[in-house]
């Protein structure tokens, strides 16, 4: 029995055959990263890292594994012996196999390459995430496509830095498949549930800087009664946001690299906060509690540093926090027209009742304000009726998802606190630290309204 003999099971050719594949294309792959192909790819890491060598070293064992598996035959079978084919490249016919042989490998590895290369970046793509493996996230892919963040991949901010945040991100990711499988899943997906390990400001901290000069910021807000003429009430307000502010005071204070602000949240969406610690520039220490922080309260709570997201929580894929809101803005843009009587007490009202999915939903608002204004004796404009009925429609299909539980309101916006405690969760006047100071309540603190001269 020769040594030769052992390597011509099927198993061993096939393992040499993967192994050689398999490092070919991990060094392909190796430079495409050292150049910087795959730079903002964060799945590179998982199919270079991990799949490839895993296949490369399960080619290896299939090769000591056929090789056993020969020997036992032969033992068996030793007149199953044979030697391999003779190649003599002398004859044309030899040399023309081993051209087409080694062609067609090359075009294997080339393909194998290329759609690598593509698989990597369809796993980064938000219709990948949205649509393909994470049906259950339907409500956030909908409201991404609307959001000043649509261009913005879901991997930039959902995987975190380095070799840490992407193993976390993939754990994750296969518990999340689990659950996917097993229709395990919440309904509604919690609020910030699969946000980055560690803090989030370095994720914003790619495109964002919190110490931008900014300055004041004029905000606008229109609100609309219920009577019959919609009518308008503005509010303006001189939000005091970045440093160089008017009052001196500012709101992305919060975020500035030389502070640091802790706290202990009691609910899994941190909308109660009894416990505040900040630690200034200086590196002096105030902790603020409010009456019902006991000690095991704060012990037991989830600790944060705060960060960006814990104001700006919605950002990525903001579903309006009650109808009421997402009615006046639509008004504010005429996208819902003025023109019609009672509209924004009746659009608010259809888009508030229950229906059994999006569709149904949708086509009924449709059908519930044509059948409102049909029965009325002055006919309503139709150009507007229509224009109304589409704005109201999209919105409905952009904000209730009937099946995974989200309505208006299912996500609270913490930028502010007219539709949740935002702000309020701590500056209530109610977290008082030891020296009797407080984190302010005052409206002014980080706004100040402006008469409207009108």
């Amino acid at each position: 029995m020769t040594k030769s003999a052992l390597l011509r099971h099927p198993l061993t050719i096939v393992g040499a055959l993967m192994a050689t594949v398999c490092a070919v294309t991990f060094a392909a792959l190796m430079i495409a990263l050292l150049t910087g192909l795959f730079h903002r790819n964060p799945y590179a890491g998982l199919v270079v890292f991990v799949a490839i060598p895993g296949l490369f070293f399960f080619g290896l064992l299939l090769m000591p594994l056929g090789m056993w598996l020969q020997r036992r035959r032969l033992l068996r079978h030793p007149e199953s012996e044979a030697d391999w084919p003779i190649l003599d490249f002398r004859r044309p016919e030899v040399r023309r196999r081993a051209l087409l042989f080694t062609a067609l490998t090359a075009v294997n590895v080339v393909i194998l390459l290329l759609a690598g290369y593509s698989s990597l970046h369809w796993m980064e793509s938000p219709p990948f995430c949205g649509q393909v493996c994470h049906t259950p996230m339907t409500p956030q892919f909908t409201a991404w496509q609307a959001a000043p963040h649509r261009q913005v991949a879901c991997v930039d901010c959902h995987i975190g830095e380095g070799v840490k945040g992407f193993v976390y991100a993939k754990a994750n990711g296969t518990r999340q498949l689990l659950h996917v499988a097993t229709g395990a899943f919440p309904r509604p997906i919690p609020p910030g549930a699969e946000m980055p390990l560690g803090s989030q400001a370095l994720t914003c901290q790619g495109c964002h800087s919190p110490g931008r000069i900014v300055g004041d910021r004029l905000r606008v807000i229109r609100e609309y009664a219920d009577d019959e003429a919609s009518t308008e009430t503005v509010t303006q307000l001189q939000l005091h946001v970045g440093r160089p502010s008017s009052s001196g005071r500012a709101i992305h204070w919060h975020a500035e690299p030389n502070t640091r602000v802790e706290y202990v949240a009691t609910d899994h969406e941190r909308q109660t906060i009894p416990y505040v610690k900040m630690t200034d520039a200086r590196g002096v220490v105030k902790e603020y509690k409010t009456d019902k922080a006991t000690d095991q309260l704060i012990r037991d709570g989830q600790h944060r540093t705060m960060d960006c997201i814990d104001c700006h929580n919605t950002v990525g894929h903001p579903i309006a926090p009650t109808a009421e809101t997402a009615v006046d803005r639509y008004i504010a843009r005429t996208w819902v027209s003025r023109q019609l009587p009672f509209v924004r007490r009746e659009s608010v009202k259809l888009l508030k009742a229950s229906y059994p999915s999006s569709d149904a939903g949708a086509e009924q608002i449709g059908q519930g304000l044509r059948t409102l204004y049909a029965a009325r004796s002055a006919p309503a404009d139709q150009q507007a009726l229509t224009h109304t009925v589409n704005a109201l429609q999209g919105l409905y299909r952009r904000s209730v998802f009937p099946t995974m539980k989200v309505t208006f309101g299912s996500y609270p916006d913490n930028r502010g606190h007219t539709t949740s405690n935002g702000c309020f969760r701590c500056h209530d006047d109610e977290h008082k630290a030891s020296d009797g100071s407080t984190i302010s309540g005052d409206c002014e603190y980080c706004h100040k309204e402006i008469p409207n001269p009108l």
